[in-house]
């Protein structure tokens, strides 16, 4: 198969996927106390795009399921795409940046530092004053700044050092821990609400979490698109990236920026989420291969489709009760991912 057929068939494979990330997605529309049949969801959906206002009647369905849809369910179902895309797309650049296997979002101390923001914020009652950004305000502030520290700790002379950026956030990732167990020990009455932040959820999330957190995320990710042919020369070690004419110090700067902001994006909305970013990338390597030009893509869509499938789960399971979402990826993602060791094991066996 020659390239041009390669690209073609990739694309397609591409707009396959997001054909069945739309599918799901409608799917957990229908999903939930209120009773909507799947061709009333796509009929409120169609009915709100302006193209199809002229031929679908809105006054056929009732105010209350349209709010339900286009309120209530929508911008959670959205926000676990956006998020699992992040998490994935993040997921495979570090694990290209490091050149490690084992790399996620977490690695440089992303989630750590948006955990201690948020828990700042809650155990002190300074994010009260403002309002819907409370949260997200302060854990991205967090996040933003453990990588900055970070960046400093690994930066030696003009030059960053993987090694030493991963061991750096290792370590912070270790001190942040401790000072929010601390901040959690000494404000008992609010552990449950720091607790629940912590293992994720997309619960009371709205169209304005939704125009928060888009931005960020999709800036990033596009970012790191269009360096994924620097990503596939850093693979094979940063001298063959510089003798292919790669400028390595502006590549790791700018990767490292881009895959942060769109990590912390993810993480002040909805609270630290495992496994997804460990995960997707390997999922798609075994898929597609590791080729950053089609594992990229195909990381954000399925990493969007397993939050959407996550997340409905976690609110449907054990209704009226949800279940943080971080529950639900860890209870599949670790056995998943064991599986996965084993396998690679096998094969070099």
């Amino acid at each position: 198969m020659d390239a041009r057929s390669k690209r073609k068939k990739w694309r397609l494979m591409l707009l396959l996927h997001c054909l069945v990330l739309g599918l799901i997605s409608i799917i957990s529309f229908t999903i939930g106390p209120a009773d909507i049949s799947f061709r009333e969801a796509v009929g409120i959906i169609l009915g709100r795009i302006p193209i199809f206002k002229n031929w679908i009647d809105l006054g056929q369905y009732s105010t209350v399921d349209q709010t339900i849809i286009w309120s209530l369910r929508m911008p959670r179902v959205i926000l676990a795409a956006l998020v699992g895309g992040a998490l994935g797309v993040t997921g495979g650049a570090f694990q290209a940046f490091f050149k490690n296997p084992l790399a996620d979002p977490y690695i440089i101390g992303v989630s750590s530092g948006a955990a201690l923001g948020a828990t700042v914020g809650i155990v002190t009652g300074a994010a009260t004053t403002l309002g819907l950004m409370k949260i997200p305000f302060f854990s991205f502030l967090g996040a933003m700044l453990t990588t900055w520290l970070v960046y400093s700790l690994a930066k030696t002379g003009k030059k960053i050092v993987a090694a030493t950026l991963l061991l750096a956030g290792v370590a912070l990732n270790s001190f942040m821990s401790a000072i929010m167990s601390f901040l959690m020990v000494i404000n008992s009455e609010k552990i449950e609400k720091v607790f629940l932040w912590l293992m994720g959820s997309f619960a009371s999330r709205t169209w304005q979490h939704v125009s928060i957190a888009a931005p960020l995320i999709l800036i990033g990710v596009l970012i790191i698109f269009a360096m994924a042919k620097d990503l596939n020369a850093m693979v094979f070690g940063d001298s063959t990236a510089q003798h292919l004419g790669i400028d390595l110090k502006r590549v790791q700067l700018v990767l490292l920026l881009a895959s942060s902001l769109t990590a912390a994006g993810a993480v002040a909305i909805c609270g630290t989420i495992g496994f997804v970013g460990l995960i997707i990338p390997h999922m798609v390597r075994i898929l597609a291969g590791p080729d950053h030009r089609i594992l990229l893509p195909f990381s954000f869509l399925l990493g969007g489709t397993v939050m959407v499938i996550a997340d409905t789960l976690a609110r449907s399971l054990f209704e009226p009760l949800e279940i943080p979402i971080g529950i639900i990826t860890a209870l599949f993602g670790g056995p998943f991912f064991i599986y996965l060791l084993k396998k690679k094991k096998a094969v070099s066996l």
